[in-house]
């Protein structure tokens, strides 16, 4: 059986790169690809993707051997009937790495035809550092690295209305879009890059806030069976959920721009993002981030498994239904629906979807997902919300790191926690992590009193 790749096919890449995609995970190739394929097969979009890898560590190397190729295998229950789809995603035209490639990443901001900027970073990626404008080299940060493509493209073009983007930031955060432009921002002032570049940031380029959803567990189980039924070896082969949302907070320009109306697919143009981001974050993410560190320290390795467990899966359905749901400015009956539909979702027989592989980044996404329903519970009940503590007291004893492969987290929140660990007191650890404005935003020692309970208790 031969390797997926463009020779073997036969086909050549026809679009123009009009897409420049920053991080090539499960999520953007299931989600973001799978959408632009489809634009390309239903309408006149006509749009390549140049793939950027936004971070030092990893080539996409198996990828670059198949020439961006791979498939998306859908699977599960829509209306009570299974829905079984292996659909090959040919979009991505070529992929750059500026840490191995710094000229062919600049060489990009010079093509004509780019006029989508997508992201998906993670809930720690859309951020500002203070450090000097590197020259030759990409900046820390993603938002760094960006601003650098930006101001070549600006110089190139010489600052033409015309060639300014849409950016359509997938990361989980609140007003995505403008914290994006809002990093950029600093980036050229930090940098002095001039008044006429932030002119033409402000004035030529659009930041759209979205939402995006939908379960992508990664690699199936029987991927073998999958390339006989193919013909190709494929080791970028993804498995994905048939839900898919993608909300976003644009203009009327942007809506002709990206035409899915003339598709089936279920992408929204609105005016109230906030409705979708609430109950999409805190209800389906929040219950990711909390089954992760729980499952995790207990032996349960996937979300359907926790789920279907007797003690967890009814833990699981009080955390929503007792802890997050009150807290949301919704009807009873529409919060009801949606946690009946997650669980559905979560319940899904086709899909194996490691709580490992949620658990990258887990102290951010706690940050985003968990502590505002924990902070506005504990506001409205003048009490504690025990399964969100219980959850942190899970994510902090994961963080000692006795699982192996685990934490997954920047170098700096690995390095701290393990000192915390090196303290060996678990209230002088609890005391230690929630009073860490850095990792939380803010101090969260309000949950002391729960969560060393529990950490002792797990510990016990």
């Amino acid at each position: 059986m031969k390797l997926l790749s463009r020779t073997v096919v036969g086909r050549e890449a026809a679009h123009p790169i009009r897409v420049l995609q920053f991080g090539g995970g499960n999520f953007l190739r299931a989600f973001a690809d799978y959408l632009i394929q489809i634009l390309n097969e239903e309408t006149a979009f006509d749009g390549g993707v140049a793939l950027v890898k936004p971070t030092a560590r990893g080539d996409y190397a198996s990828l670059r051997q198949q020439d961006g190729l791979f498939h998306v295998l859908t699977q599960g229950i829509q209306e009570g009937q299974p829905v079984r789809e292996i659909k090959r995603v040919e979009c991505i035209q070529q992929i750059i790495h500026p840490y191995q490639n710094w000229a062919a990443y600049m060489s990009s901001a010079t093509l004509p035809e780019v006029r989508f900027v997508l992201s998906n970073t993670t809930e720690a990626g859309i951020t500002f550092r203070e450090e000097p404008m590197p020259t030759g080299a990409p900046a820390k940060e993603f938002p760094g690295k960006l601003t650098q493509w930006l101001f070549h493209r600006f110089q190139h073009f010489e600052g033409a209305e015309d060639k300014g983007l849409i950016f359509l930031p997938c990361e989980l955060i609140e007003q995505n879009g403008q914290e994006l432009k809002h990093c950029i921002l600093k980036y050229a002032r930090h940098w002095n890059l001039g008044e006429p570049f932030e002119s033409w940031i402000v004035t030529h380029n659009i930041f759209c806030n979205t939402l995006v959803d939908r379960i992508v567990p990664g690699a199936p189980a029987n991927a073998a069976d999958i390339w006989a039924e193919t013909g190709w070896e494929d080791r970028e082969l993804v498995t994905a959920e048939p839900y898919l949302l993608w909300a976003i907070e644009a203009p009327e320009q942007v809506k002709r721009e990206l035409p899915f109306d003339h598709t089936r697919q279920n992408v929204v143009f609105t005016d109230d993002l906030d409705r979708f981001r609430t109950l999409k974050v805190r209800l389906l993410n929040g219950a990711h981030t909390a089954m992760v560190p729980i499952g995790l320290t207990n032996g349960v390795q996937t979300v359907r498994e926790f789920v279907e467990h007797p003690q967890w899966g009814a833990w699981l359905t009080d955390l929503l239904q007792q802890e997050i749901a009150p807290t949301l400015p919704f009807g009873i009956q529409e919060t009801k629906n949606y946690i009946v539909a997650i669980l559905d979702r979560f319940r899904n027989p086709y899909i194996h979807h490691k709580l490992s592989d949620i658990a990258l980044n887990s102290t951010s996404k706690f940050r985003v997902r968990l502590l505002p329903t924990a902070i506005a519970y504990h506001q409205k009940m003048n009490t504690l919300p025990e399964h969100i503590a219980q959850s942190l007291a899970a994510l902090i004893l994961l963080y000692k790191g006795d699982i192996a492969g685990l934490p997954r987290d920047s170098e700096e929140t690995v390095n701290f926690f393990e000192a915390c660990w090196a303290l060996e007191t678990p209230d002088f650890i609890v005391n230690k992590v929630l009073s860490n404005k850095g990792l939380w935003g803010e101090d969260i020692r309000f949950l002391s009193a729960s969560v060393h309970q529990y950490l002792r208790s797990m510990q016990d």
